[in-house]
């Protein structure tokens, strides 16, 4: 029998008792912002699996973990199957274990590319084909991004697909108080030429645009990194950011070079910057936002990640008392609307019929709207229901996503770790400090030298 009637049978007894919104299914069938259609397709064509296990392993901790629980219920009720996971703060150390004794999961979480891409080289991932490939291509907006993301080399040398992205963030926003902007008359810029311009009026205004701050322990620096990334994205073309993450183009072309003084724009310049250039470099990330809430603002704008509200003034309402727009792109380079960020992808380390099945169900908009609905998530698939998102900020984040013609995963994540978090890091504080853009990248392609 199929599980479309078992699940349709219980629907219809729960939802006379108003039982079935609860803890382990809360969300009732036909209710809320969901493509119940795509539910009920899919449990239609699955063939019944009761009686077998599907496994899955990733970096996931509540309450990340409990809401992926939350998904699995709705994939066992449609198939049968018996579905877990289990989360570590060392999924990636446990993950190789495993997977070397023979004894990893149906599906792992990979936080990043990077461990992926190596167990996929060492025979160690199933690859997910070519119809999977395509339907993310044609699914996800800039679907192509997606695949090549998605895509490594096999033990032979061949390129495959293996990792499908579930769960992404951005880092390509910029933050403000909407009621300064109102004061002052200000209009969110929708291309970087008007961002530039934004700046400079702010600054004959007698105000300062913006808030930069460097300083993070023992990592200071990444944020110049993640400055650099999104302006390479806006300055060059996909392919040519790609060959910078894996060295395949020197670090110190002029390409990479004039990113870098692109920034150096924004961050050396003392009448752009908080406590002018001299402060960027000491000033701690967490603590750079508060001058867009001092009175009278000592900043405008801060361009950071989807995570720095965490940042902000106890009581900040996002949203309200502090809003975000996209980082624009040049309307002079014609590069569409790149994003920068990151993601999670599951990539099937043990195949099995279930776990064919649960990458089945992951192309549903209905198993992303779920994971969208409790929040902390946001997705590129295009056929979602950006109502399903439970507030207007992350629908905001959602449609940006939607709106992008390229993604890119965060460069210095992709580069070796004595680059990516090691020179990068030291090279863009040197940078900040008054060091010759040529020089520092000079230095960088001299220790990612040294590492080969």
């Amino acid at each position: 029998m199929k599980h479309s009637l078992m699940i349709s049978a219980a629907v219809v007894a729960l939802s006379a008792n108003g039982a079935l919104a609860d803890a382990h299914m809360p969300f009732a069938q036909g209710e809320g912002a969901f493509n119940w259609d795509s539910y009920a397709a899919f449990a239609a064509s699955a063939p019944s699996l009761a009686g077998q296990s599907l496994t899955v392993s990733g970096p996931w901790l509540s309450p990340e973990a409990d809401r992926f629980d939350i998904l699995l219920n709705y994939f066992e009720a449609a198939t049968g199957v018996d579905a877990s996971y289990t989360g570590s703060d060392s999924f990636e150390q446990q993950i190789v274990i495993d997977v070397e004794a023979g004894s990893a999961p149906n599906i792992a979480v990979f936080p990043q590319p990077g461990l992926a891409a190596v167990l996929a080289g060492n025979g160690q991932l199933s690859p997910l084909g070519a119809d999977m490939a395509a339907w993310v291509g044609e699914n996800y907006a800039a679907g192509s991004s997606w695949v090549d993301l998605g895509t490594y080399a096999n033990a032979s040398g061949q390129d495959e697909f293996y990792g499908f992205f579930f769960n992404v963030n951005l880092k390509s926003l910029v933050w403000f108080v909407p009621e300064n902007f109102e004061d002052a008359g200000y209009e969110i810029p929708t291309t970087m030429e008007e961002l530039i311009a934004l700046s400079d009026q702010i600054v004959a205004d007698g105000g300062t645009p913006w808030c930069i701050g460097l300083g993070s322990g023992p990592a200071t620096g990444w944020p110049a990194t993640d400055w650099v990334e999104d302006i390479m994205l806006r300055t060059q073309t996909p392919d040519v950011y790609d060959a910078w993450t894996t060295n395949e183009m020197p670090f110190n072309d002029p390409r990479v070079v004039n990113a870098i003084e692109v920034f150096g724009s924004f961050a050396r310049n003392n009448a752009y910057v908080a406590g002018g250039a001299g402060a960027v470099a000491t000033t701690d990330f967490r603590d750079s936002p508060a001058g867009l809430f001092a009175s009278p603002p000592g900043c405008y704008m801060h361009r950071q990640a989807s995570f720095i509200p965490a940042f902000f003034p106890e009581g900040t309402v996002v949203g309200e008392d502090a809003d975000y727009f996209y980082f624009p792109s040049f309307a002079g380079e014609d590069l569409g609307n790149p994003v920068l960020g990151g993601g999670t992808l599951m990539a099937v380390t043990d195949p099995s019929d279930a776990a064919a099945a649960f990458m089945a169900f992951l192309q549903t908009p209905f198993a992303h709207e779920i994971m969208m609905a409790q929040g902390g998530f946001l997705t590129p698939h295009s056929g979602v229901n950006l109502e399903a998102y439970p507030s207007a900020v992350e629908a905001g984040q959602g449609e940006i996503l939607l709106n992008a013609t390229t993604f890119r995963f965060d460069g210095s994540d992709l580069m070796p770790g004595g680059v990516g978090a090691g020179s990068f890091w030291t090279g863009m504080v040197d940078f900040v400090g008054g060091a010759d853009a040529q020089a520092v990248a000079d230095t960088i392609q001299s220790s990612w030298d040294a590492l080969k």
